[in-house]
């Protein structure tokens, strides 16, 4: 008597356990020999099944696996394509360059290369262009530089050559340069005379800033140019500039100035008359002068000396004639001396 909730199974399943094994096997066997016949007798070679191919294992190998590994890594990768190429080559030069025999065959050959490129014609100088100079100092500079034509431009040192050609006073500043043609341009720029000082040497041309430019025969050689006097009067030739600059209206007269104590100037007119300027905005006492000059006419007396130190009190020096006069004005001088003085 069967359950009540037990399916009986169905008719087409397979048996299973013992009877199910044995029915399979023979299955199996069945198959296999009607498949052997069938192909013995079309002629073709039997076929490995899919279950029976060795199929191919896509995982590297260890070595393969911990190359690659190293190849993620940064430091090796550059080590492995830059430091290894490089070791090799460094080896090979070490051992080329070991024997003492080949490197001296190697820096001859190198030497020979270098003086038969510098020998080319294209390369040779055979002139030297002096530019922006006068004549006489452009032969100054020839004088100076020395170089002995022909010559290889790879054997001019330019910057030695542009140092030896402004140690002469006249020149500022000089450019030297292989020009097409083989010639050696040097372009002057020529220092512009500006006061004349007469120093311990005796005269001498100086520029703006106070350099000397060349040596003076004479005074008569540049009356266009004031002339300075006194110790350290040429470091502050500057400042002289700007007060023969301010002077205006007195060039006509002005004769020079003097450097006095290395501390301020005297500037000298004509009639010898001396204009004392001070230490502290000598340009600015000058300005006031020659604002009262303009409204009092006071250069135009007889004045030997204006005392301009003090800003609030200048300080007027008469002349011996203008003194002479003042006195007779007080009485301060005796009658017979009057009698004396009118009768002369």
């Amino acid at each position: 008597m069967q359950p009540l909730n037990r399916r009986p199974p169905p008719m087409n399943s397979a048996p299973r356990g013992l009877t199910g094994a044995l029915v399979g096997a023979a299955k199996g066997a069945v198959m296999g020999a009607a498949r052997g016949a069938a192909m013995g007798a079309s002629g073709e070679a039997p076929q490995a099944g899919p279950q029976g191919a060795r199929r191919h294992d896509p995982a590297p190998s260890y070595w393969d696996y911990k190359m690659q590994r190293l190849m993620l890594t940064p430091v090796f990768r550059v080590l492995f394509r830059v430091g290894l190429p490089a070791l090799v080559v460094t080896a090979v030069v070490g051992l080329v360059l070991a024997s003492e025999g080949r490197r001296t065959a190697i820096a001859g050959v190198y030497e020979s290369l270098k003086e038969q490129f510098q020998a080319r014609p294209e390369f040779r100088v055979s002139l030297l262009a002096v530019e922006g100079a006068s004549p006489d100092l452009a032969d100054a500079v020839r004088s100076r530089l020395q170089v002995k034509f022909p010559v290889s431009s790879f054997d001019l040192d330019l910057d030695a050559l542009r140092e030896r050609a402004e140690t002469l006073d006249a020149i500022a500043a000089a450019e030297l340069a292989v020009r097409s043609g083989g010639v050696l341009q040097v372009t002057i720029t020529e220092r512009v005379p500006a006061l004349i000082w007469r120093g311990p040497q005796g005269l001498t041309l100086l520029d703006a800033e106070g350099h000397r430019v060349a040596g003076l025969a004479s005074r008569a050689d540049r009356p266009d140019l004031p002339v300075i006097v006194g110790e350290g009067a040429d470091e502050a030739a500057a400042e002289a500039l700007e007060l023969v600059d301010a002077a205006g209206p007195m060039m006509k007269r002005l004769r020079g100035l003097v450097r006095m104590g290395d501390r301020r100037w005297d500037m000298v007119l004509d009639r010898n008359q001396r204009l004392l300027l001070p230490e502290d905005r000598p340009v600015q006492a000058l300005e006031r002068l020659l604002a009262l000059d303009q409204a009092e006419d006071l250069l135009g007396r007889d004045l030997a000396a204006i005392d301009l130190r003090d800003e609030k009190r200048p300080i007027l020096r008469l002349g011996e004639d203008a003194l002479l006069q003042a006195r007779r004005a007080r009485g301060l001088i005796p009658e017979e001396e009057k009698k004396t003085e009118s009768d002369l």
